[in-house]
């Protein structure tokens, strides 16, 4: 069965392009989903969709301006990660270890799934607290700041999908 095929069964009823948009608003949906739960890459999945209902709608209504922006937002929420985590530690007065471990459990943890990514960033920034002066006391301390971290990690990256949907749907519908 191929798309043209596929769009003649359809006939009328459906044009191929209600299905990119279709799918393009899965994608859009499980992405947000994704900004909160961290098994899924939600920002990058967002960015899909929204580049996705671009291309169905031939880039007639968003065009590259607002797609470079949106991919930019996209980058930034790998950073926005990164440096939510560190900071929580940071906070708290860990050390320099600490700091470095937090961001290399965040970034290992990208690759473990949901367990590494809600592991890593504690993991590291105890790992590198221990290493630093091994007190258990600090480096716990240093590992629950990171997590706080990581929660206004999510928050920030859940307002930068919305900012995103935002700048699309202006560029589509003005």
């Amino acid at each position: 069965c191929t798309l043209h095929a596929f769009d003649q069964s359809w006939g009328s009823a459906m044009s191929m392009e209600a299905v990119w948009l279709i799918l393009a608003v899965v994608l859009v949906c499980v992405g947000i989903a994704g900004s909160v739960l961290p098994a899924l890459p939600g920002v990058p999945l967002v960015f899909a969709g929204l580049l996705l209902a671009a291309w169905a709608g031939d880039f007639q209504q968003v065009g590259w301006m607002p797609l470079v922006v949106l991919g930019l937002l996209t980058a930034a929420s790998f950073v926005i990660e990164l440096v939510a985590t560190a900071a929580g530690a940071k906070r708290v007065g860990a050390t320099r270890l600490a700091v470095v471990g937090a961001a290399l459990g965040t970034l290992g943890g990208l690759f473990l799934g949901r367990p590494g990514r809600l592991r890593g960033p504690f993991v590291g920034a105890v790992a590198g607290e221990l290493i630093s002066h091994g007190k258990v006391e600090q480096a716990t301390r240093a590992g629950l700041a990171t997590w706080m971290g990581l929660l206004f990690g999510t928050l920030a990256k859940l307002a930068l999908v919305f900012t995103m949907l935002g700048i699309f749907a202006l560029a589509y519908f003005v």
